[in-house]
């Protein structure tokens, strides 16, 4: 790699397009793409997860899509690592590399880097997350407030996941999950320039509605009921899914399924906004 070398970030929320554009600016630069949406990477989610069709993904070679199952445990710091491997190997051959992906997380990962946390301990994760089914998220709440009062004061105490994730890393290494989160960016090797893309308010969320709608008749239904037995993984605790498993056991029709679907996705879609607007190195496409 080389100081000539780019990574060309592509953002945006749900919905907006970010997969044909991406697939534009690869085939203009003659390079491929790394996909960073987390929700693509399972090689069972297809339909739910607005996967790239066979004639995208052969217009231009994509990586992280469909590599892994949904059993299958993977990490943002295996991501981080596996898409530094792969560049290397890309950078030889090609000037420039796209990466297009709506995970934030993952993003940043990659384009900053992530603190050097272990990975979880598995009967411990499962504890916790027994402790979560069985005494709800207020135990989690409790179990972090003696652990690491400095996190319990800066985070999300609705979100159960970084709650369980801060009560992993405490008890795993004896130390407050504060301590440890350093928030360093690492150095990168090549030139990253992020692009956000966006579209008019009510142009967006036309889109999403409309996008919901093709998806049931492209068969998210089937593709819900065969992922049914699987519904407790984390992999399948995301919008389409969720809604449709919420149906199948009774509590909600199917029509008011694909409007909580609707709902969701476009609160999902402004939440990613919100935290692109935070990013200090952003810069913003419309597209119409």
């Amino acid at each position: 790699m080389s100081a000539k070398n780019k990574l060309i970030v592509i953002e945006g929320p749900t919905g907006v397009g970010k997969t044909a554009y991406a697939i534009d600016v690869a085939k203009e630069l003659g390079t491929e793409i790394i996909s960073a949406d987390s929700r693509q990477f399972y090689k069972e989610l297809n339909v739910g997860v607005a996967r790239p069709s066979e004639q995208e993904l052969a217009e231009v070679k994509h990586h992280f899509i469909a590599h892994i199952g949904i059993e299958e445990y993977y990490s943002v710091s295996k991501f981080e690592t596996d898409v530094l491997e792969l560049l290397k190997k890309l950078f030889q051959t090609h000037e420039s590399v796209v990466m297009v992906g709506g995970s934030g997380l993952y993003v940043n990962a990659v384009c900053h880097g992530i603190d050097d946390l272990p990975d979880p301990d598995e009967q411990l994760r499962e504890e916790i997350e027994n402790l979560y089914k069985t005494q709800g998220i207020e135990a989690l709440r409790s179990q972090l407030k003696i652990l690491d009062p400095v996190f319990y004061g800066q985070t999300d105490l609705a979100n159960h996941k970084r709650l369980r994730r801060a009560l992993e890393v405490c008890l795993q290494t004896g130390k407050p999950y504060s301590e440890l989160r350093t928030n360093t960016k690492k150095e990168r090797d090549f030139a990253i320039e992020r692009i956000a893309v966006n579209r008019d308010k009510d142009d967006l969320y036309h889109r999403i509605n409309r996008r919901v709608d093709v998806m049931i008749q492209n068969g998210l239904l089937e593709e819900a009921k065969n992922l049914y037995p699987f519904k407790h993984l984390n992999a399948l605790n995301t919008v389409g899914y969720k809604e449709l498993f919420e149906h199948f056991d009774g509590k909600i029709s199917l029509e008011q399924a694909i409007i909580d679907i609707k709902t969701h996705s476009r609160r999902y879609a402004k939440r990613q906004l919100t935290w692109l607007r935070a990013q200090d190195d952003m810069l913003w496409k419309m597209l119409n």
